[in-house]
């Protein structure tokens, strides 16, 4: 088949390597004081999310991004009641916390305004009503400002920001410093979770942020998942004084999901779980090796 009669849509991994996809249909076009907003129809993986021209999340594979994001550390606590999401602007990943039958209240801090926006008029099948449900609190804030500023405590903190780019509203929302403030949101007993980039193109940054992770926890876990639309991998990192998600069982994860969860996941069950912390034998060395602590003043960056 030819390809002449396609636009594509192509994101740079790194300055040397980007992959494309046959644009359907622009939804959406616009532009906060933050960043470049686009909402498109792609082929292959559905509606999508691109900010600054990074796809952030698509309908075909979201599911296996944002359950994996939370279910693991959440999972792990058990028994969450009030739950901090940093980011988050589709609020896909509010609509699986709010799965939690523990959960008494869960507070999204999202920088911009203009995304979520954005995202409940042409991306509802995201939140799917979470920015409605009574135990949801919006707060339009930098995240790292109200985590100076605020002085309230959370069982878990979930972090699902943009990467860190150089001169981006990320870039120290990834460093020792940053991670010392989350922690002092936590209760005994709490955990943490970030997106930490992709192992498959950024292997260094996701190393990086683990053993920046480590500096402030106890214990850390890493793992992954491949997202079909990101073309490759993409690291998470937990942080906790006293969890380990690594620890548990397919057994263990499935018991959990039936007595603490309300619906059915898609993507993240028992066998799910114990695939995302099996890493490939390279990164798992790749993370053994890591030196390097993002600071603010020395932050870590994405490639491009």
């Amino acid at each position: 088949m030819s390809t002449d009669r396609w636009v594509w849509y192509i994101e740079w991994s790194t300055p040397r390597d980007a992959h494309l996809f046959a644009v359907e249909r622009v939804v959406y076009r616009g532009e906060s004081k933050y960043q470049k907003i686009e909402i498109m129809d792609l082929a292959e993986v559905g509606r999508a999310l691109i900010l600054d021209g990074k796809i952030q999340s698509t309908l075909s594979d979201e599911k296996a991004y944002h359950e994996s994001l939370v279910h693991p550390p959440l999972i792990a606590h058990g028994a969450p009641r009030r739950v901090l999401i940093l980011g988050g602007g589709e609020g896909a990943t509010l609509r699986e916390v709010l799965r939690y039958r523990s959960l008494e209240e869960a507070v999204m801090v999202d920088l911009d305004e203009k995304v979520i926006e954005a995202c409940r008029t042409y991306l509802p099948e995201m939140s799917m009503g979470s920015f409605n449900d009574p135990r949801s609190k919006l707060i339009i804030s930098d995240a790292r400002k109200y985590l100076e500023e605020a002085e309230d405590i959370y069982d878990a903190i979930v972090i699902d920001l943009v990467d860190p780019m150089e001169g981006g509203a990320a870039q120290l929302l990834y460093t020792e410093e940053f991670y010392r403030l989350v922690k002092k949101h936590l209760n005994p007993g709490g955990i943490m979770v970030t997106q930490a980039t992709s192992p498959s193109f950024t292997l260094d940054v996701f190393t990086t942020i683990h053993n920046t992770i480590s500096q402030v926890f106890e214990k850390t876990s890493a793992y992954a998942t491949f997202i079909r639309s990101f073309d490759g991998l993409w690291g998470f990192v937990t942080g906790s004084d006293s969890i380990s998600p690594a620890e548990l069982s397919a057994e263990e994860v499935d018991s959990r999901i039936s007595s603490l969860l309300e619906g059915e996941l898609e993507y993240y069950d028992g066998t799910t779980h114990t695939g995302l912390f099996s890493l490939p034998k390279p990164i798992r060395k790749a993370l053994e090796k890591e030196e390097r602590v993002a600071r603010d003043n020395n932050p870590v960056y994405m490639p491009i």
